[in-house]
């Protein structure tokens, strides 16, 4: 469960959410919750507090600080494949055109043209910037003289995973820190 605002509006205090091996649910997006799930489920008992914020929350009877990291009583085993999306697809290739390596104007891209019989699978989809998308038509990359950068395959979560990792939000808060493995360089 994730909720992009959260990343947006670090004020709103969300939860990191790791998996009960302590590695986070997911890197891209990264698994955040918002902190009234995360208290829900601490009364709930399903999840383990790691780290706290300094602000707190008060019941008549109760103050709690609000949790900045959990983690899950259950490991949650994630699914080998992830399902084929325009996202994933971005994500497998890492936001660039396969074509020229252009970070903007994003699509896919069959490799092989659907009317020359080609198929919407991870295998024969790519992305493309609509620039070389309308270059190429509905031709093979051969054909077009448009060689590709990589080509495309089916990837596992962990790699999806893997390729989110270079891609780390604009917000991290502090206690985060330790729990996250980003491909940044770090502060000495």
């Amino acid at each position: 469960m994730f909720h992009p605002d959260l990343a947006r509006h670090p004020d709103s205090c969300p939860a990191l959410v790791l998996n009960a091996d302590y590695t986070p649910l997911s890197y891209y997006p990264l698994s955040l919750w918002p902190w009234q799930t995360a208290v829900k489920a601490v009364f709930l008992d399903r999840v383990t507090i790691v780290e706290n914020y300094e602000r707190e929350i008060h019941s008549p009877t109760r103050t709690m600080p609000i949790p900045s990291v959990i983690a899950l009583r259950q490991y949650v085993k994630p699914s080998e494949h992830p399902a084929f999306t325009r996202f994933n697809l971005f994500l497998r290739d890492r936001f660039a055109c396969q074509y020229c390596g252009s970070g903007k104007d994003l699509t896919f891209d069959h490799v092989v043209p659907r009317r020359l019989g080609g198929r919407t699978t991870w295998e024969n989809v790519t992305t493309a910037c609509a620039p070389c998308n309308l270059k190429k038509g509905g031709r093979t990359p051969q054909q077009a003289h448009m060689p590709l950068h990589r080509q495309p395959w089916r990837p596992t979560s962990w790699q999806l995973q893997d390729n989110g990792r270079a891609f780390p939000p604009n917000y991290l808060h502090t206690s985060w820190i330790d729990w996250l493995y980003w491909d940044v360089e770090l502060e000495g």
